[in-house]
């Protein structure tokens, strides 16, 4: 099997090398894709100037169009027959694909997602603010368990993973973070389970570059709602 690496990138010049490095170096078949989504700090410029040799499809967005977009465009040049969502800030770390990869090769699912939650390790020492961004992924990971009839412990996990065919018949519209909500809504509609395993998660803080907001909760909910009654077709 083939594995495809799509990875949405904006402002990451601390992380996008090592990141691409890892990537690169894990043992597997695989296609990886990368957008630029418009950086400005210098990513671009590492990008073209360091790791062209390593990556299959590189975009470089004229514009900021947001995470969903980045992996809309992605969808066009796909090859793999798995892929894998990976943001490029290494909160994510590559080294956990093995056991990403393995319940779909065995034929045990066709989606997977890697929970951060079922690693509890990831939440030892957390600030005042790390606690409150996991009591908000809590609550929406229950509001979606419950428009969607699902039981997953990390809606919006970074690590999601589909078999081809299940990517394609996803028609996804959301530009940015409202991807996690459309995404589940929409595989609970075509009668997907998604099978959930344990992974390593190290978060950022803000002064280290991390841009989801909570007023990306918000956003979160509404997505939610539209895409449960209001879908598109």
């Amino acid at each position: 099997m083939i594995v495809t690496i799509i990875i949405p990138c904006f402002n990451e010049k601390n992380t996008i090398c090592k990141l691409v490095n890892k990537v690169f170096n894990q043992k597997l078949r695989k296609q990886i894709i990368l957008i630029d989504d418009c950086s400005n700090d210098g990513t671009k410029y590492l990008i073209k100037k360091k790791l062209l040799s390593k990556l299959n499809y590189v975009i470089f967005n004229k514009k900021n169009i947001g995470k969903g977009g980045c992996i809309q465009i992605a969808k066009k040049f796909v090859k793999g027959d798995i892929i894998i969502i990976q943001d490029a800030d290494l909160e994510y770390d590559p080294s956990d694909y093995k056991k990403l990869l393995y319940p779909i090769k065995q034929k045990k699912t066709n989606v997977v997602y890697g929970s951060r939650v079922l690693r509890k390790k990831n939440y030892i020492n957390l600030n005042l603010n790390q606690r409150m961004r996991v009591f908000c992924n809590l609550a929406l990971t229950k509001l979606s368990n419950l428009l969607n009839n699902q039981n997953l412990t990390d809606a919006h996990t970074g690590y999601k993973v589909f078999r081809k065919d299940i990517f394609f018949k996803l028609k996804l519209y959301e530009k940015d973070f409202r991807f996690c909500p459309e995404v589940n809504t929409k595989l609970s509609k075509m009668g997907e389970s998604i099978l959930e395993v344990p992974i390593s998660y190290k978060g950022r803080s803000y002064d280290e570059g991390k841009k989801i907001k909570f007023i990306d909760g918000f956003k979160a909910i509404y997505s939610l709602f539209k895409h449960s009654f209001f879908p598109k077709s």
